[in-house]
């Protein structure tokens, strides 16, 4: 039986998407997202902690993360955990955990200037939901 890799995650985008395109056209975006925690300390103080966390999407999930997202957007991401090793400047070997995207999906209101739309289905005027963006598997890529 196969593991379980799965990450959910709902916050604000720390910086615009940074995308760039490799060999055979496949784009990829890189961007940050910051996720807040609260507690309360010893004295009864609310406490707030934020986690930042590197963000990756690939091929169309790329391309509508570059022309839709915004830094302080709100986003639902959904996808899988990944660490990777590089070799710096001073060839030290370094690692990175990132989220791999699956899902990404727009929260909260509309991003500043955009206007609503309309749809006829739900009535003039009403606003349609954000837009939510899924990466097709790859046909290796499936269970079965």
């Amino acid at each position: 039986m196969a593991g379980v890799n799965k990450v959910i995650l709902v916050g604000n985008l720390g910086k615009d998407p940074e995308v760039r395109h490799l060999e055979g056209g496949v784009s990829v975006a890189h961007f940050t997202l910051a996720t807040n925690d609260y507690y309360k300390d010893k004295q009864g103080n609310r406490v707030e902690r934020t986690e930042w966390h590197n963000i990756s999407a690939w091929r169309g999930l790329a391309d509508m993360a570059d022309k839709f997202l915004k830094k302080g957007q709100q986003v639902y991401i959904e996808g899988k955990l990944r660490t990777r090793q590089y070799q710096d400047k001073d060839q030290q070997t370094r690692y990175i955990t990132e989220i791999i995207a699956d899902e990404i999906s727009m929260l909260g209101g509309r991003p500043q200037g955009a206007a609503p739309v309309a749809s006829e289905a739900n009535g003039a005027g009403v606003a349609e939901p954000q837009h939510s963006f899924r990466q097709e598997p790859e046909l290796d890529q499936l269970p079965f």
